[in-house]
């Protein structure tokens, strides 16, 4: 098992910047991943950060606005957003993946945080 707790999410003006963090307990794992799911949509891959290298791959809506870093040490990953727009807004998830390499992909992550709310106003 592995537990994941999000925190950082809240109300933010268009153009502004948000933290969120990520705390992983438990089990080993190979990267963690950021998904946000809005309203009526599916969730959608945000970006993610290999744990061991800290190589990240990002979804091309977020490319230059987000970056995912790591702090091996307090087993967290931080998701800096800057410049929101008001499509931004969702809940953000944080999940890990055990297989290697880096995905995109929901289904392939094994463990999910509850999430945290991100509303980008206009």
């Amino acid at each position: 098992q592995v537990q994941l707790v999000e925190s950082g999410g809240g109300l933010v003006q268009a153009g502004g910047s948000l933290r969120l963090s990520c705390a992983a307990s438990g089990r080993t794992f190979n990267s963690i991943g950021w998904f946000r799911q809005a309203p009526g949509k599916e969730r959608e891959f945000v970006g993610s950060v290999m744990w061991s290298g800290g190589v990240t791959y990002y979804a091309d809506s977020v490319k230059g606005r987000f970056t995912i870093s790591r702090d091996n040490a307090k087993n967290t990953v931080i998701l800096q957003m800057s410049s929101l727009r008001p499509e931004d807004t969702a809940v953000y998830y944080c999940a890990v993946c055990r297989r290697l390499g880096l995905s995109g992909t929901p289904d392939e992550y094994d463990y999910w945080g509850q999430g945290t709310q991100v509303t980008v106003s206009s």
